[in-house]
């Protein structure tokens, strides 16, 4: 089954949308390789173990609450014999792209929202059954990737989030909800709470129902002035979502990001100066690959540290470097950053936390030369474009710069003590058929 966009001419169509959610889509990944975790409780933790950022249905069961840290349940882990696993960022990527790009089987319009969810613009399959097709959709990626997905459609974004969170508690829907017609409309829309209306946020939420306001339905019906005096034009546009007037199109090519930021808090306070340079430099290698990957360059590089802020003796400074030339080149970034480093640490701190935000960002093929630019551009764009190819076949980091160091037990690295293997992005890694 799938949509004729040739025939019936998209553009004539009342808009349609469908958002497809990867359920608990960390843990589903390790389930994927690993069948032993379905229907057995597992939580998947932040960086350096710290909290809990995915849950499987049964450790949410449990009470297990999002972003807890893992230190206050660790009775609860034991008695419930509950599967810890650390972040593993790399297969979760991969991953996501597999699950991407089944999804292009279905519409040739196709936003990714996140790293787990797409919208799908569905404006050419109004004339078949939406929820057949959901249907396809959902048991189409599951049986490629071995990812379980969510399906909510309707005739706007918003509209199509609240069928997806409908569609994930409804045992009737079963993973698919199609709310482009009004028959049960307003019993959807009565039954989501208006803090989990898509872009109603904590704040808005409780305003919202400080004034009588607790569910998407009232939301909707609500006054025009009342919402647009508090929430402006976007509240008046969340209210024509609610109402079935579409304002946000599928975004194929999304806007170009204002800032890069790279900043990891370590497990252990750092004192040493030349452990701070490694991590800084590692950042930049990390913010300068993104740059290159959006086709941008960066015209101001900020650098931040800062120790314990529950402590007496806290300390936090950055340093601001306009760089003479926009530029997106791993060496030359690390050069600044280094040296601004060097200006605002302070002898004698345990540092909990450095970072790095990349600033003033533009395309890379309109950056304003300097007549003193000592730099060959042109060396310098083959030499990354190198790299990353490199690194792109050979796994990331298989070329990284000295700076960052080259020892195994660097303190400042990331701790993922639980973390599974890299079961599709490195070779040795592989499942092994016996």
């Amino acid at each position: 089954m799938s949509c004729d966009y040739g025939k019936i001419g998209k553009h004539f169509m009342s808009s349609v949308f469908a958002l497809v959610d990867c359920n608990n889509f960390y843990v589903s990944c390790e389930r994927v390789f690993n069948p032993k975790l379905v229907g057995r409780p597992v939580i998947v933790l932040s960086n350096n173990d710290g909290c809990a950022v995915a849950r499987s249905n049964e450790a949410k069961a449990l009470g297990i609450k999002m972003a807890v840290p893992v230190f206050q349940i660790k009775d609860l882990i034991k008695h419930n014999k509950v599967q810890v696993y650390s972040s593993n960022y790399a297969l979760y990527g991969d991953m996501s792209q597999r699950v991407m790009q089944t999804l292009t089987q279905f519409t040739p319009d196709l936003e990714i929202y996140s790293i787990d969810e797409a919208f799908l613009d569905l404006a050419g399959c109004k004339r078949i059954n939406l929820t057949e097709y959901g249907r396809n959709i959902k048991t189409t990626v599951e049986k490629w990737t071995g990812i379980p997905v969510s399906v909510g459609i309707a005739g706007t974004k918003t509209l199509a989030k609240i069928a997806n969170h409908l569609a994930k508690k409804s045992k009737k829907a079963n993973g698919v909800l199609d709310l482009t017609t009004a028959k049960y409309m307003d019993q959807a829309l009565a039954a989501v709470a208006v803090g989990e209306v898509w872009g109603v946020g904590r704040k808005y939420a409780g305003f919202l129902k400080a004034n009588g306001i607790d569910n998407a339905l009232q939301l909707r019906d609500a006054d025009d002035n009342f919402i647009k005096k508090k929430m402006g034009i976007v509240g008046l546009r969340l209210l024509n979502e609610l109402r079935g007037i579409s304002c946000y199109p599928i975004e194929q090519s999304p806007p170009r990001r204002k800032s890069v930021t790279v900043s990891r808090t370590f497990k252990k306070a750092i004192a040493s100066l030349d452990e701070l340079l490694e991590a800084v430099a590692a950042y930049v290698s990390t913010g300068a690959e993104k740059l290159r990957q959006e086709n941008s360059v960066a015209g101001v590089l900020i650098v931040y540290v800062m120790t314990n802020r529950f402590k007496d003796d806290y300390y936090y400074n950055s340093v601001t470097l306009k760089l003479p030339v926009q530029t997106n080149d791993t060496s030359e970034l690390i050069g600044y950053a280094r040296e601004g480093l060097r200006g605002i640490y302070k002898k004698g701190g345990q540092y909990k936390k450095t970072g790095i935000l990349l600033h003033d960002l533009g395309p890379e093929t309109l950056v304003q030369a300097n007549f003193f630019d000592t730099v060959d551009r042109n060396r310098s764009k083959k030499l990354m474009q190198a790299v990353d190819a490199i690194n792109c076949e050979m796994g990331s980091g298989a070329i990284k710069y000295g700076a960052v160091g080259v020892g195994r037990n660097q303190s400042w690295k990331t701790a993922f003590n639980q973390r599974s293997r890299s079961y599709t992005t490195h070779w040795d890694h592989l499942l092994e058929v016996t």
